[in-house]
């Protein structure tokens, strides 16, 4: 063999080694890809009872049984240098499962068993973020709920939920447990908790202000400290045990089949400090959970949501969310996250399907739940909404940024939300969107007007001296001939700054001849002050009323008018209840003697200084109004001192509205309308 053959042969070897060497590498690289794949660590090989539960994700979603399976945003496992974790992260804010204002990535059992049977969970993790953000008078602020029993029938509420929370700042936090009432009756919205200390604080320690912490509990648990909890139902009675290295241990017992809430004189004093005040004071049913199915929940339930406090007070923290942009929210802090290193579910044999619940909540926080769903008398009315809408049939109708169902976090509502500026009706300079029913009645046949409401927001620009400045209407009777003018208006207002605002009604005067030019209204106050309480400069305010209604507080109103009398009453929780009757077939204000002072310092002085014809709406036909009423809008005060509010617009700009705070917004829980009736005389 030749030079040149030898030379040609070994740059063959060559290529043909250097091709089998990257060859090797490549099922190297291939084999160890695959053995890196192979052993990826699942949560479910942490500890195996996976099959015993579906999962929630922090995205309301319901990802099945986790068997081989994770999630990076929300479920996976991790190891801290000696041992395996399951981690259960979840956001302040994005989608929720069921009926819940708060996000979760938590384990549901997929069995739910009766009181009387035996079954056992238990559980070793340790609590390694709470939100740093939230409302420190917020009791739900800063905290995660991580084990639950949960009912699946009923009201579908909890009669155990042991919670970690720690305010900004410490160290430690608290670990305590709710037991929540089942309430009696149909009505669920008076549901409260009752909480028991385990280390640390129960959930009633609150701040004494948005920024302000109580001291740190001495014998609390720090963010990543382990603890142990057992929760054992048997017999009707529910045993908790809580466990911590270098903590004492304690222990639990509490009868889930026999109430010790069953009458309002059995509410705990922590109950009527934290609750009451906002509505949820309701009694159990003497057998609390008797005959519902229960089920086991563990993971990461965040508390801490972006909700307004005002809705809210105990359950609203109004924390940052950004959006619900959940990547941004896990940056800077913003989430729960809880690591398990063990657990354990003990059923009883007697434990049945539990898929009624996940039907029922599956993708319900999605699902459009029309304002007739919450309000079945819609079909009674129609509707004009802040942009000048008007819209006919209202059955199965919602409008995003007008007309919507919204949750309180006890209960469902039906919001009617509107700005200062935007397209208003014919006769008016301002904007609403307000019902208006179909059904026309004269006094003397009669009608009768109720809803149950809370005033969520008004403008907070506008103009002290002008009356109708920061107010909104939340239920009229209007005048559908004649000079359409409104024998009732009730109004809210609330001064910038101030806590509580007033409830009051307006009565105007059904101008006698063919000028209505002259009509003034009589206000008469309900709780706080009538309309004629203005400031003395554009920003100077009167002092706050101290029997005034705060924004999110419930009060109710029945309009109810009976052969030409209308009856009013006015009821609040904690406050007086306030009733007035007026004639309104036969007027008290037939001459300019009978102009009342109040009229002569509010209207008198504008040029509004009419007399009313002398049998006031008689055969008039009139019809209800209800919803949000905007009184603050954006034209000059110089134009008229009592109507013109000289408030921010933007252009009328709704959206930019809406932003900074220039609109009112009003939520019903319950109304009805009909024919009126004879009045109680007792």
């Amino acid at each position: 063999m030749n030079t040149k053959s030898i030379k040609i042969l070994l740059q063959h070897l060559l290529l043909v080694g250097l091709m089998f060497f990257l060859n090797s590498c490549a099922n190297t690289a291939e084999k160890s890809n695959k053995a890196e794949t192979k052993t990826s660590l699942y949560p479910s090989a942490v500890f195996p009872f996976f099959n015993e539960y579906k999962l929630i994700l922090g995205d309301g979603s319901n990802a099945g049984h986790p068997i081989d399976f994770e999630s990076k945003d929300f479920f996976f496992a991790t190891n801290d240098g000696t041992q395996d974790w399951v981690v259960y992260k979840t956001p302040n804010a994005g989608n929720t499962h069921g009926t819940s204002n708060n996000t979760r990535t938590e384990l549901a059992q997929s069995k739910k068993w009766s009181a009387m049977t035996e079954n056992k969970m238990t559980a070793t993790c340790k609590v390694m973020n709470v939100s740093p953000t939230g409302d420190a008078r917020v009791a739900a602020s800063y905290s995660v709920v991580i084990g639950q029993i949960h009912s699946a029938d009923g009201h579908e509420n909890e009669p155990f939920k042991l919670f970690y929370k720690k305010f900004p700042g410490h160290t430690k936090g608290s670990v305590f447990w709710n037991y929540e009432i089942n309430t009696a009756g149909e009505d669920n919205s008076g549901r409260w908790d009752y909480s028991y200390p385990i280390w640390g604080y129960d959930f009633s320690v609150v701040g004494t202000d948005k920024d302000t912490y109580p001291e740190e509990p001495k014998d609390g648990i720090k963010l990543g400290e382990e603890m142990t909890y057992e929760v054992e139902v048997k017999d009707g009675i529910m045993n908790l045990k809580f466990m911590s290295e270098g903590h004492e241990t304690k222990t639990f017992t509490k009868n889930l089949i026999q109430s010790e809430y069953a009458t309002k004189a059995d509410m705990p004093k922590q109950v009527q400090n934290l609750f009451v005040p906002i509505g949820q004071d309701g009694v159990e049913r003497e057998k609390a959970y008797t005959g519902e199915g229960l089920f086991f929940k563990q993971g990461c339930y965040n508390q801490t949501n972006g909700k307004d406090p005002a809705v809210n007070r105990v359950w609203c923290s109004g924390a940052e969310t950004h959006g619900g942009d959940v990547q941004k929210q896990y940056a800077d802090g913003n989430y729960a996250e809880v690591w398990f290193k063990s657990a354990s579910l003990q059923i009883s044999d007697a434990a049945i399907s539990n898929a009624g619940y996940f039907s029922a909540n599956d993708g319900l926080s999605k699902k459009v739940v029309y304002p007739n769903a919450v309000i079945p008398f819609m079909d009674k009315f129609k509707i004009l909404l802040g942009d000048g809408t008007h819209v006919e049939d209202l059955v199965e109708f919602e409008h995003k940024d007008f007309f919507y169902t919204v949750i309180d976090g006890t209960m469902r509502w039906v919001a009617y939300k509107t700005p200062n500026s935007g397209v208003t009706s014919k006769n008016s300079s301002n904007t609403r969107t307000e019902l208006h029913e179909k059904r026309e009645w004269t006094p003397e046949q009669g009608g009768k007007l109720s809803g149950t409401c809370k005033v969520m927001h008004v403008s907070t620009s506008g103009d002290a001296r002008v009356a109708a400045s920061y107010s909104t209407v939340v239920g009229q009777i209007h005048s559908g001939s004649g000079h359409e003018n409104e024998p009732f208006k009730l109004f809210y207002k609330k001064f910038p700054g101030h806590t509580k605002g007033s409830v009051f009604w307006n009565y105007e005067i059904n101008t006698a001849g063919d000028d209505n030019g002259g009509r003034w209204d009589y206000s008469s106050a309900i709780w706080g002050y009538d309309m004629s309480v203005v400031g003395s400069s554009p920003t100077d305010f009167p002092a706050e009323p101290k029997d005034g209604i705060a924004l999110g507080e419930a009060f109710s109103y029945e309009v109810n008018v009976y052969q030409g009398i209308m009856y009013l009453t006015f009821t609040s929780e904690g406050h007086e209840t306030k009733t007035f009757t007026k004639n309104l077939i036969q007027s008290a204000y037939t001459t300019k003697a009978d102009i009342p002072e109040q009229t002569q310092n509010l209207f008198v002085p504008i040029g509004q200084d009419g007399v009313e014809r002398k049998n006031a709406y008689a055969g008039e036909l009139n019809y209800f109004k209800q919803g949000a009423y905007n009184q603050t809008n954006g034209k000059a005060p110089e134009k008229n001192m009592v109507w013109c509010a000289g408030a921010e617009t933007y252009g009328g700009d709704i959206a930019k509205q809406y932003e900074n705070g220039d609109y009112t917004e009003v939520w019903f829980k319950e109304a009805s309308v009909g024919a009126g009736t004879l009045p109680d005389k007792n």
